[in-house]
């Protein structure tokens, strides 16, 4: 028999304004301390020198990380002129240095040539796999990997600000993948001088958002005295963006047990399966047969 995992059965999403310097796996840590639930993970690694949304999946939510994942990411950051770092970002200890300042008017007419399917180059300093190991352990160990350059979608890149002579702010909507560090480094480098990213915060993860965001310290105060509809979210928020199907009792039934549903009316492609107001699974519908892909223990 397996051993039983300790802690409670919360279902759900909180959406975590992530602290300035901490991981993304301490904060699933603290999340999972707080709440005391059994099982947690997390919709999108963010830096420890980036702050803002962190969606982590409690208990059943953890089936549907990959579609929170999978959705647009918002970004809002600061570049910092004429420094190069070894990761890209203010952690790094510098490594080249150029005294060239973009103009606002230079920078505007680049933008453009970051916007839509582009190709980048991941930092070295990241978590992608090199011949088995992390790129940011080669990097570590002075073996400076092999970053393949891969084609990633930028939706939006906007220059909002430019405070000083040295930096300038701009807000980004991109798809899965891209790397902010990657595109300032990129950005500076086309513009004839080097850069990095200084800070960075997220503002949103597919439909989650800012405005959504609780921080550690309001979630231990609310935790135990808030209805948890007040910092849990429903596990199906993640899939939004995939269509509901509504089935009836007997249908529900059939379908966590593992048993074809018979809808001719369902559209095909991938559903969520509901019953009473609740996910039942994440589906499949071909020719009007309704298949479970992932079962929902709600």
């Amino acid at each position: 028999m397996g051993r039983r995992r300790k802690g409670k059965p919360i279902n759900g999403w909180v959406i975590l304004d992530k602290p300035l310097g901490r991981s993304s796996t301490w904060a699933v840590g603290q999340v999972r301390h707080i709440t005391g639930a059994a099982k947690a993970g997390h919709g999108g690694t963010l830096d420890p020198l980036a702050t803002g949304v962190l969606p982590i999946a409690l208990g059943e939510a953890t089936k549907t990380v990959a579609y929170i994942q999978d959705g647009s990411k918002i970004y809002r950051f600061t570049l910092r002129w004429g420094q190069a770092t070894e990761t890209d970002d203010s952690e790094g200890d510098v490594v080249e240095t150029s005294t060239v300042r973009p103009a606002q008017a230079e920078i505007q007419a680049a933008l453009g040539d970051f916007t839509g399917e582009i190709s980048q180059a991941p930092p070295a300093y990241s978590a992608i796999k090199v011949d088995g190991k992390r790129a940011y352990a080669l990097a570590r160990e002075g073996k400076a990997p092999d970053m393949v350059p891969r084609i990633v979608r930028v939706d939006r890149f906007a220059l909002l600000a430019s405070p000083t002579a040295d930096t300038a702010e701009f807000e980004v909507e991109c798809g899965k993948g891209t790397y902010i560090r990657a595109l300032a480094r990129d950005l500076a480098r086309s513009l004839g001088t080097v850069g990095h990213v200084a800070s960075m915060r997220r503002l949103a993860v597919g439909v989650m958002t800012e405005a959504q965001a609780i921080s550690l310290e309001r979630l231990g105060e609310v935790v135990h005295s808030a209805a948890p509809d007040g910092y849990l979210h429903p596990v199906e928020l993640a899939l939004a963006d995939i269509p509901a199907l509504d089935l009836t009792g007997p249908q529900a039934q059939r379908l966590r047990a593992g048993q074809m549903v018979w809808v001719p009316t369902a559209d095909p492609g991938a559903v969520c399966a509901m019953a009473d107001g609740l996910p039942i699974a994440l589906a499949h519908v071909e020719d009007g047969e309704v298949r479970a892909v992932r079962v929902f223990n709600l």
